[in-house]
């Protein structure tokens, strides 16, 4: 549903029921503002409305991590990964959760691909997981996919409330001497 602005309309005088939500766009406003002459009213949409999504967001949400055969197999080596950029939403209020993001591992017959790995990682920002869930999520999810000989994931969170989390969490295949 679209709902047009005449200049000078009240909100009260909008033909809408109770409890319903507005969200009106700062570019909406920008364009609709008395400063700047526009011939086109701002636009308004429900909350919940579908929105069209980016090709970012698209990217994100089809993420999948993916692998390639470890061509150096005939060494221990030690892969590290940082991102320093990670994001989550605290399941209790709602609030962002920010990160750096840590991934240690030996490869035995696969690597992570690094591309998949950045999608992957970015797909956590709306999703409502406690610290301790996401690290050992992130050290599942590369423990199912590559299956090293030893792997750890350290999940660095910024100060909230005056507290700094640390998670760590490893894996180690058995007989490993890593």
């Amino acid at each position: 549903m679209r709902l047009t602005l005449q200049k000078n309309t009240p909100f009260s005088e909008f033909p809408l029921t109770s409890g319903v939500d507005l969200l009106i766009t700062w570019e909406a406003l920008a364009r609709f503002s008395p400063k700047r002459e526009r011939s086109s009213p701002p636009s308004v949409r429900l909350k919940g409305a579908p929105v069209d999504k980016k090709y970012g967001d698209k990217i994100i949400e089809e993420a999948k991590l993916e692998r390639f055969e470890n061509r150096t197999k005939h060494r221990d080596y030690k892969v590290d990964f940082t991102c320093p950029e990670f994001t989550c939403l605290c399941p209790r209020s709602g609030f962002p959760d920010f990160a750096t993001i840590s991934i240690s591992y030996f490869p035995d017959d696969w690597c992570v691909e690094l591309k998949s790995l950045k999608l992957y990682i970015n797909k956590f920002r709306d999703d409502r997981v406690f610290h301790e869930d996401v690290t050992n999520r992130i050290l599942d999810d590369l423990v199912e996919l590559l299956d090293p000989k030893k792997i750890q994931v350290v999940a660095d969170f910024n100060v909230r409330g005056n507290i700094h989390t640390v998670i760590s969490a490893e894996h180690k295949k058995e007989g490993c001497d890593l």
